[in-house]
């Protein structure tokens, strides 16, 4: 499944899941490890090609990151992108300074001399726009190196060793603010490694159940389900290589949008005849989030209460020998640092329960080599509804941080109603695919209005809607004045307990991929 794959050594850079997103949608498998990685462990991977990523640190400072001299030394093609340029130059006899010019964000490279990279892409003597983010630059290559793109505050913005195949780029083709940069990787992957890009997501769920298969043999496997995305697909491919053997739980904190717990019963239940276990525990948890306010605090209450409610049922089922869960790729990198140890990004709004000890159940983890959009491609092919495989990300203590306030009956039933109709206008103007994630926030403060000819006095409603290409920045999006104006008529018309609504404007800054 994995002969032909591509290995990313990450120096830290906000943008290194760009790189792997890229060479993947090229069709070629890669995995990312931190520079720091035993050079054993990186030659057992075998990869093709390797990817030197970029990263924050200065190539002149003492004790700055430096990748094994195995790379150099493989007999592989080797891309080095900003620091991963810089460090090859340093290691292979180049020299690096600090630059008098740095270019941070949009710049322009004049190509001065063909190259393999630049096939379908640039032709010599033509600008071309790139994303750049250095203060360093190198002031020689190192022997056996020439330059093919100039850039003004880059001299060297592209050097290639083409009998070693090596290739470094001031620049970051990864990000989409390099028009062709993708094709840049490419031709990377496909002419100067020579592989096929064959890597299909048909070919990973065959693989994946076999592999499924072997690991369970005829175990039994608990999945905890909450009608997102990554669960979904994870029970569906499980339940696909093992039928009977998955009992999923379903345990309903209460806390889901309007009509989603039904629709998990319905498609799980009814349309996959998988075996569905549902515990409504809605009034446990609204009963122990009852006056607690800090959103923290709510994370950690639902994650204590899930496990518990999931330890009971999988109890009552007599045991269990595996525990399945929905972890991504970028679950798995993120949570070693690039420059080693344990991640500082604490995703406990994603993950409302972890692994307790005490339950000692070996792991199934069947998509944590995927990205999300891998994911959501998976569960097209294994045939699930668009209305789920689709679905904006939601985080799992649901509505209670949504509600930033006490969380009670009345006040979900009001933000379920409220949300409800913003996704309704949102499809009904045929924007959902569109937009990466919206949603409407209760907020704890309250609005005098008039509505008729008598005062009131309710809840302020925000809404929330970003744009996203790689879930690692994000942008507002632009609606138009007459589509806020439908939606939030609607909104304090219809949802008594509302008097006024709000837009969010916010973006988020990059190098973000939490999603409240």
């Amino acid at each position: 499944m994995h002969t032909q794959k591509i290995l990313i050594l990450d120096f830290g850079s906000q943008v290194t899941q760009l790189i792997a997103r890229r060479v993947r949608e090229s069709g070629v498998y890669c995995e990312i490890l931190p520079f720091n990685a035993d050079p054993a462990r990186i030659a057992a991977f075998g990869a093709s090609g390797i990817i030197l990523s970029g990263g924050p640190a200065s190539v002149a400072d003492e004790g700055s990151p430096r990748a094994p001299d195995y790379v150099f030394s493989a007999g592989v093609p080797v891309l080095g992108i900003c620091y991963g340029q810089m460090v090859m130059c340093a290691q292979l006899g180049g020299d690096v300074k600090g630059a008098e010019i740095r270019e941070f964000g949009r710049a322009y490279v004049d190509v001065v001399e063909d190259c393999t990279l630049f096939d379908g892409a640039w032709v010599k003597g033509a600008r071309e726009q790139v994303w750049m983010s250095h203060g360093d630059h190198i002031s020689a290559p190192p022997p056996g190196f020439r330059t093919v793109a100039v850039s003004e505050g880059a001299p060297f913005a592209m050097i290639a060793d083409d009998a070693r195949r090596f290739y470094g780029l001031m620049f970051h083709p990864e990000v989409v603010h390099t028009p062709h940069g993708a094709q840049l990787l490419r031709n990377f992957t496909h002419k100067v490694c020579g592989l096929a890009g064959d890597w299909t997501m048909a070919g990973f769920r065959q693989a994946e159940i076999a592999k499924i298969r072997a690991q369970v043999g005829t175990g039994k496997v608990i999945c905890g389900l909450s009608g997102g995305v990554d669960s979904s697909v994870a029970a569906a491919l499980i339940h696909e290589a093992i039928g009977d053997q998955l009992t999923c739980i379903f345990v309903d904190h209460g806390l889901l949008r309007g009509g989603e717990a039904e629709e998990v019963v319905r498609v799980f239940g009814e349309q996959f005849n998988i075996r569905l276990i549902h515990r409504d525990a809605s009034d446990l948890f609204l009963g122990q989030l009852a006056g607690v306010t800090d959103p923290e605090q709510k994370r950690k209450i639902i994650g204590r209460l899930f496990i518990e409610v999931f330890d009971e049922e999988a109890t009552k089922l007599g045991g269990a020998d595996f525990l399945a869960q929905g972890t991504l790729y970028p679950d798995v990198i993120e949570s070693v640092s690039a420059l080693g140890g344990p991640s500082v990004t604490i995703k406990s709004h994603h993950n409302v329960g972890g692994l307790p000890e005490f339950m000692k159940l070996k792991l199934v983890e069947p998509l944590r080599e995927l990205f999300k959009d891998e994911v959501r491609e998976l569960g097209r092919e294994l045939g699930l509804p668009e209305n789920i495989v689709g679905r904006h990300p939601f985080p799992g203590p649901g509505l209670a941080i949504r509600i930033l306030g006490a969380v009670n009956r009345p006040s979900v039933e009001i933000l379920q109603k409220a949300d409800a109709i913003y996704l309704e206008e949102i499809r009904a103007a045929g924007l959902y695919d569109a937009i990466w994630q919206a949603f409407a926030v209760l907020l704890p403060v309250k609005s005098v209005g008039v509505m008729g000819d008598g005062r009131t006095y309710d809840q302020v409603c925000a809404l929330r809607a970003v744009t996203s290409t790689d879930g690692m920045t994000a942008d507002i999006y632009p609606f138009d004045m007459g589509f806020l104006s439908r939606v939030s008529n609607r909104i304090v018309n219809e949802v008594r307990g509302i008097n006024r609504v709000t837009y969010d404007i916010t973006s988020k800054p990059p190098g973000t991929i939490e999603w409240e």
